[in-house]
């Protein structure tokens, strides 16, 4: 895997992943909508920790510098 995550993308998805398991346990989003909210949180986590997503390799986006 060629990573193809800044560290600026890190940070702004591990912190949307914090700031939406808070809102999940404070009982501010519930139901559904809050498991569906904790499993793209965890999603969010995982690529975070790889520097790898996916989707950007699908659509062609990379936002790490190139060397």
């Amino acid at each position: 895997m060629k990573k193809n995550m800044s560290g600026t993308d890190r940070i702004i998805r591990i912190i949307v992943a914090l700031l939406t398991l808070g809102l999940y346990f404070t009982h501010v989003l519930t139901g559904s909508l809050g498991l569906i909210a904790i499993v793209v949180s965890g999603i969010f986590v995982l690529t975070s920790i790889a520097s790898f997503c996916p989707l950007y390799t699908v659509f062609g986006i990379s936002s790490c510098k190139i060397k």
